[in-house]
């Protein structure tokens, strides 16, 4: 109980975590990341001392942070749309344009916009394919996910695989229907390397057999194996989320299956569920009269640890007698729960159990049958101990 009551902190240190701490670690997390110094603490230290002059010039308040953070993201969005649209100029121009102009037309294809683009100009053919460009061409296209084509037997295997990797078990079934179409099966052979230190990255791979090391340069050359990764192992997507180069290089050390998942598929899907489960459950959670005293910062924490559960009629959530390492709350439908035989409580949405097993160490009191289609919402004994206030659950539960 002393170690739960320490983790808890005022409301005023949480936010200045949140608005002051976390920022500053972020940025220098990633810019040490994609520098990779021999010696990271020398290299952090010289970094802060850095940030701090830059700083001493202008300090912003934390609404001006905020308020430059709004205007980068918009700014980006803002590039994103620009690309995409001197892309697809390109790509017209390459059907309308004389053919001695075709290797001035692939330039336009490079990821940024050479000077002067948006300028009207003098040829024919320029002026005609902007027209079409900025007119039907305009719109933002959506996100179209690759469907690579699998048997329903490849389907099964990595579904299976993926729901060991904590970065796809809370994906909804539709969204983890579009990762399994997007990914690529990959054969690897002993030696055989999926990712090259240093090289820039665009897809993460989930590994299905075989067992693969992590190798990192060493100053004289020569490399050093630092993990080896198994089954259910996700590596490369550090690139992904920093957009920094490979940290390190994985080999095959013997026959194995990776699954490859690219950057635009990860980032609409992966990334956007992570998002839109935690604003989903901080709403729900807030009506959980057990949860009902926690701030927003203790629900979004407790959102990203939960876990859904989908069960049958009839089907057995916990079995009286049995060790007890999750605590569910009822998200949809009904339960019951039954000991020696006799009902003694039923439940609905809201409601929870299964923490005795996890307060006092015991095994379940009860059982507990889906009555009807039933989801739930579940956390691991680790996760229910560093989230939840135990003494103010036991106080609400016998109150």
């Amino acid at each position: 109980m002393d170690g739960l009551d320490a983790l808890k902190i005022s409301e005023d240190k949480k936010r200045y975590i949140i608005d002051l701490l976390n920022p500053v670690l972020e940025e220098m997390v990633a810019d040490c990341i994609h520098k990779m110094p021999r010696d990271p603490v020398p290299y952090m230290l010289d970094w802060l001392q850095q940030k701090k002059a830059t700083e001493d010039d202008k300090i912003l308040s934390p609404e001006e942070r905020q308020r430059l953070a709004q205007e980068n993201k918009d700014l980006e969005g803002s590039m994103t749309k620009v690309r995409s649209q001197v892309q697809e100029a390109a790509k017209m121009a390459t059907s309308v344009v004389p053919e001695e102009a075709e290797e001035e037309e692939e330039d336009d294809e490079d990821d940024e916009p050479p000077p002067g683009w948006d300028q009207p100009k003098s040829t024919g053919a320029r002026q005609s394919v902007s027209a079409e460009a900025y007119g039907e061409w305009n719109a933002q296209k959506q996100f179209v996910p690759p469907v690579i084509p699998k048997s329903d037997e490849q389907k099964e295997r990595l579904k299976s695989c993926l729901t060991k990797g904590f970065l796809f078990s809370s994906l909804e079934d539709n969204d983890l229907s579009i990762v399994i179409g997007a990914m690529k099966e990959m054969s690897m052979t002993p030696g055989q390397r999926a990712i090259e230190q240093g090289d820039q990255g665009d897809f993460l791979f989930v590994i299905e057999s075989g067992a693969f090391d992590c190798l990192i340069k060493k100053p004289d050359g020569t490399e050093q194996c630092v993990k080896t990764c198994g089954p259910g192992d996700v590596f490369g997507e550090l690139a992904l989320l920093y957009n920094c180069p490979r940290a390190a290089s994985v080999a095959a050390k013997e026959n194995g299956v990776l699954w490859q998942l690219d950057r635009d598929t990860f980032n609409h899907i992966v990334k956007e569920a992570a998002q839109k489960k935690r604003t989903r459950y901080d709403t729900f959670l807030a009506k959980v009269p057990l949860l009902s005293n926690m701030d927003a910062y203790e629900r979004s924490q407790l959102a990203d640890a939960l876990k859904i559960q989908h069960f049958a009629d009839g089907a057995t959530i916990v079995s009286q007698g049995e060790a007890g390492y999750t605590f569910y709350i009822i998200e949809e439908g009904e339960a019951c729960a039954t000991k020696n035989g006799v009902q003694v409580m039923k439940y609905s949405s809201g409601d929870y159990f299964g923490e005795l097993a996890l307060i006092n160490n015991t095994p379940r009191a009860a059982t507990v049958t889906a009555k009807g289609a039933c989801r739930t919402l579940s956390v691991d004994s680790a996760a229910f101990h560093r989230l939840i206030n135990v003494k103010d659950l036991q106080e609400k539960r016998y109150s």
